[in-house]
């Protein structure tokens, strides 16, 4: 079963999508099994992290920043290639196990779209794949 969601991204910043990605799980009904979460964007990524402390967040963006800096060197003509290396670094989806009908994450995890190239109107999909 495939969910697909949109999401406004006004900035540069990591969306909690653990909302969304539990409730592609309780429409389809499958107690046991995977959740792919896909971002279908070259300049944003799907990732798992600490959900409790937002100053992760802001750390992560600082990091990635600095990682990443932006370069007069670059050769990309739409002038978002630091866009494309940090959503190249953080990966385009994630998979996590279903347990008992819930997306199995730790105490302290959620699961994040992360905005590079803002503002935009972005996409993600939820495949949910039950186990046998």
């Amino acid at each position: 079963m495939l969910y697909e969601y949109t999401l406004s991204t006004p900035k540069t910043d990591f969306y909690n999508i653990t909302t969304q990605v539990h409730d592609a799980i309780t429409k389809s009904g499958i107690t046991n099994g995977l959740a792919v979460v896909f971002c279908p964007h070259t300049t944003a990524g799907i990732t798992i992290n600490e959900n409790a402390d937002t100053d992760v967040v802001s750390d992560m963006l600082l990091g990635l920043d600095k990682a990443f800096p932006d370069r007069t060197d670059f050769r990309h003509a739409e002038g978002n290639t630091t866009a494309h290396l940090k959503a190249s670094a953080i990966g385009a989806s994630e998979t996590i196990i279903i347990h008992n009908g819930k997306p199995l994450l730790g105490t302290w995890q959620g699961i994040y779209f992360c905005e590079f190239d803002p503002p935009r109107q972005r996409k993600f999909s939820v495949k949910i794949i039950a186990s046998k």
